[in-house]
């Protein structure tokens, strides 16, 4: 057992690069949580004007980017004030990794190599990466810009469903390879004059390593360029997608996998140890599902942010025209399944501004006022164009006739202008996890699942995840920390140095076995499953829920 411990005083760091935010999180060896800090990009690097920390061009329909050199500002910005707290000692970081906010990319100018390789750390970061990119915008997850090419690369391969055989998913707009073959029709001097393209994941991992790293296995498969079971490039989906791609991407490699030293610039900067290992960064759902130690086939996680994600865990990949499958990050023996819904935590907001003056203890007393089922009033809210189902910005509202709860007999449904306050946001809440039962059980997620765990910034908030519980029919838990992200990172760094100080793969529980209560992967039970009629009552619904959402996108769907 000796050979699978942590060394008594090390300390490891994970990183996590999100839409809105940059966020560190270092374990101790005990993987106890020592310190954290958070950088918001609105608010603490507003010279970049972003809102939510993305940029909305007015001028194409769903294209929504963000700038490059924030994420590189913010770097800086946030191991300075881990410097100057004095809570760590930098010297006793073993190993650093990192997450990434999936299928955002990062496009490298020719020539960029020697500008990572050559870090003056007498010098912050930004003021040495302005000539390092191609394009200076990074498209990200919340673009819906690519449409048509998603269509011609699925065409490309023989269809959407040879496409998800094939990579793991069909093509969706935000994913990495209908992104890249935009730029190259719309953009040609970008793509030409780009050496390397990167993930955002990979992209903090290359500025970390001072030289491009790898791609890893799991945040690769979000691109819908690689070969989910050979875990290569594909080279009928890099053909599909821009010439000379292979090129550019670099390899591939497993998510323990050692990406490289931590260069020197941050040696002699923040006085890291020459021998820190950074382990290769992955996306933000798979760091997630290391932070919260899914590793059994019947639990789900949930997690409330910008976006909102379920996934879980499975032993066989089977492909779908939605939702997605990817290796999971720490067990290359299985997958993670995943479904990813836009309309998130800024449409929650966005209705709790619009009806509860702003503040969520009247939202949550609005939603506790609603009766469950919510008298029959269902409601669809896109504030930005939705992955799932594909369709695009409005509010739809409905009530249904007739409708006692135990049966759709009768039941009919009639589209009105509006809701109380009290009825839209039971409305909103009751509407989003409907959905994401009606599609978890259509991918084949288990239904009941043995538990969920939630996490993201809304797993805070108790009377959603009540009704979380309600409509999924199965307890629900939380973790210590709501950036489950940052938090898997460092666990996946510490899993990293683990493999590599063992020459080879080992299972990630190792580190945790016996012990996860007295770590910062504990959980605990925060809602239960109260009445077995309600459940019984949200799974009449969700069909009615579905019916509908079928017409929505027949009628509006891209």
């Amino acid at each position: 057992m000796e050979g699978l411990c942590l060394p008594k005083d090390a300390l490891f760091l994970g990183f996590d690069s999100s839409t809105q935010s940059l966020k560190a999180t270092v374990l101790d060896s005990n993987l106890c949580i020592l310190t954290s800090e958070i950088v918001n990009f609105d608010s603490e690097l507003p010279h970049y004007k972003t809102k939510d920390g993305v940029y909305r061009d007015s001028s194409i329909n769903g294209r929504i980017v963000s700038p490059t050199l924030m994420w590189v500002e913010a770097l800086d910005l946030i191991l300075q004030r881990l410097q100057d707290s004095k809570k760590i000692d930098f010297n006793k970081l073993a190993a650093v990794s990192g997450s990434g906010q999936q299928h955002g990319s990062v496009y490298w100018k020719k020539g960029s190599s020697n500008i990572l390789s050559s870090l003056d750390p007498r010098k912050p970061l930004v003021d040495q990466f302005g000539q390092a990119f191609s394009t200076r915008e990074s498209p990200i997850w919340m673009d819906s810009s690519t449409t048509e090419q998603c269509r011609a690369i699925e065409n490309a391969v023989g269809g959407p469903l040879e496409l998800s055989k094939l990579t793991g998913s069909r093509a969706y707009e935000r994913f990495t390879g209908p992104q890249i073959r935009r730029i190259f029709e719309t953009q040609p001097e970008v793509y030409n004059d780009t050496e390397r393209i990167s993930l955002v994941s990979s992209f903090v991992a290359s500025v970390l390593i001072g030289k491009y790293a790898c791609i890893d296995h799991t945040d690769g498969s979000g691109m819908n360029l690689m070969d989910i079971k050979e875990r290569v490039w594909s080279k009928q989906a890099l053909k599909a997608t821009a010439p000379d791609l292979e090129e550019k991407l670099g390899t591939l490699a497993p998510a323990h996998a050692v990406a490289g030293l931590i260069a020197p610039y941050f040696v002699q900067r923040y006085q890291f140890n020459k021998e820190c290992l950074v382990i290769q960064c992955s996306g933000d759902n798979p760091n997630s599902l290391a932070g919260l130690t899914i590793n059994t086939p019947g639990d789900l996680a949930i997690s409330l942010g910008t976006s909102d994600t379920v996934f879980g865990i499975t032993m066989d990949h089977k492909p779908s025209i939605e939702g997605h499958v990817l290796p999971n990050p720490v067990d290359p023996e299985s997958y993670m399944v995943m479904l990813c819904y836009k309309n998130g935590s800024l449409t929650r907001e966005d209705i709790r501004d619009r009806c509860a003056d702003k503040s969520w203890d009247v939202f949550n007393q609005y939603l506790k006022q609603a009766p469950a089922l919510n008298g029959g009033k269902l409601g669809f809210y896109y504030k930005d164009h939705e992955i799932l189902p594909p369709l695009p910005i409005g509010y739809h509202r409905y009530t249904l006739e007739n409708y006692k709860g135990d049966t759709l007999d009768g039941v009919t449904e009639h589209e009105v202008k509006e809701f109380d306050p009290p009825s839209e946001i039971r409305a909103l809440i009751e509407g989003q996890f409907l959905s994401m039962r009606g599609h978890a059980e259509r991918f084949g997620m288990p239904s009941p699942p043995k538990r969920i765990i939630a996490t993201g910034g809304a797993s805070a908030n108790h009377s959603i995840l009540t009704s979380i519980a309600s409509i999924f029919g199965c307890n629900v838990y939380t973790v210590q920390r709501p950036d489950s992200a940052s938090l898997g990172a460092a666990l996946r760094a510490a899993h990293g140095w683990l493999c590599n100080r063992n020459g080879g793969f080992v299972p990630i529980s190792c580190l945790y076995k016996d012990r996860l209560e007295n770590t910062a992967f504990g959980s605990k039970l925060v809602a239960t499953v109260e009445d077995d009629k309600l459940v019984a009552k949200y799974g009449v619904l969700v069909k009615k829920r579905m019916e509908i959402e079928n017409q929505l996108v027949q009628k509006l769907g891209r």
